[in-house]
């Protein structure tokens, strides 16, 4: 498989430059019936029974400007990964002059290179007064998609209904469409909701090169599962019950952790699960995505979810104006290609 066969044309326009208000007011087309609702009718096109897993990562303020120390020239610090309790992953702009040793200041943090950087990444070492991320949630801002040009109201808008644990540079954006209103009404009809943790990186972001889908290396990401979730996943398999992913991390986290037997196994650790057509989900009955931008490999996990109908949904999404990528409109696989 070539990386260009997940290439599509999507136009600068179809890109979502807002976000809509209420939440639940996007678009959510069908993927089976290629039929359009809106997100707040997910009650009714969902099961009694069906269990919804969601990711409950908060992005973090991890967009640092920094003033280096001795010649006052500033440089952004995008924190990417905390690596333990003081160095962190980062990607630095500009990074031209940057070397080990190397301070920089933001506002109350201190910021030591702790090596050469390496295409803008470099290990840091960060220290403040007090708790390090409550001084980065001062200091920092909340790092917003790269083809994003829009503006926020409010930062929290970034933010998921279930965002609970720091620790992602970017949002899991399908569960953006969630109030606590469509919750209640998922309650009521019967419609569980359960939360696992995956860190979202940077790379999340980034196209795959031309050539072999096979040869990209995929990035890997620090996930959770929590007991009480692993257990309810379990008992609604044995109810034969539809498990429904909330976003592409949650796929990748549920089918990471899935034990040999296919019980979920509780805890957390690390995927670099790259999901490619072929690939058969032991976990996932059904999933709740946003439109992706061509040749990632989160277009790629839709191909294998969806086979070849991919492109007719992507095609009907398109033709209808259906808005795009991180603060668009949403799409329900409601069932995968067998």
């Amino acid at each position: 498989m070539q990386a260009s066969e997940f290439s599509y044309h999507l136009p600068e326009a179809s890109i979502a430059q807002s976000a809509i208000e209420p939440r639940d007011a996007a678009r959510l087309l069908v993927a089976s019936t290629l039929s359009s609702h809106r997100f707040s009718d997910l009650p009714q096109l969902l099961r009694e029974g069906d269990l919804l897993v969601v990711n409950r990562t908060r992005v973090r303020a991890a967009r640092l400007h920094a003033v280096r120390h001795g010649t006052g020239g500033t440089v952004e610090v995008l924190l990417t990964k905390r690596v333990d309790e003081t160095r962190w992953e980062a990607l630095l702009r500009p990074a031209r002059r940057m070397r080990a040793g190397v301070v920089l200041q933001a506002d109350g943090v201190r910021i030591e290179l702790l090596s050469h950087p390496v295409n803008g990444v470099a290990s840091v070492g960060l220290t403040a007064g007090g708790d390090i991320e409550q001084a980065i949630s001062v200091a920092g801002e909340i790092p917003l998609p790269p083809y994003f040009r829009g503006q926020l109201d409010d930062d929290e808008r970034y933010q998921t209904i279930f965002a609970e644990t720091t620790g992602s540079a970017a949002a899991p954006t399908s569960a953006l469409h969630f109030t606590p209103q469509l919750v209640s009404e998922l309650s009521q009809g019967g419609i569980r909701i359960v939360a696992v943790d995956l860190d979202i990186g940077l790379d999340t972001f980034r196209p795959m090169a031309d050539g072999e889908v096979t040869g990209h290396v995929i990035h890997r990401e620090e996930y959770a599962v929590p007991a009480e979730t692993a257990a309810a996943i379990d008992a609604a398999r044995a109810n034969r019950d539809r498990i429904v992913a909330v976003g592409t991390t949650v796929v990748r986290t549920l089918e990471t952790a899935v034990a040999p037997d296919a019980t979920m196994r509780a805890g957390a650790g690390e995927s670099d699960l790259f999901i490619v057509p072929g690939f058969k989900p032991r976990i996932v009955d059904a999933m709740i995505t946003n439109f992706h931008a061509p040749q990632t490999t989160l277009i790629v996990m839709i191909a294998a979810l969806l086979g070849d109908r991919w492109r007719t949904v992507y095609d009907r999404a398109l033709a209808e104006d259906y808005r795009f990528l991180s603060f668009g409109d949403a799409m329900f696989i409601d069932e995968f290609a067998r």
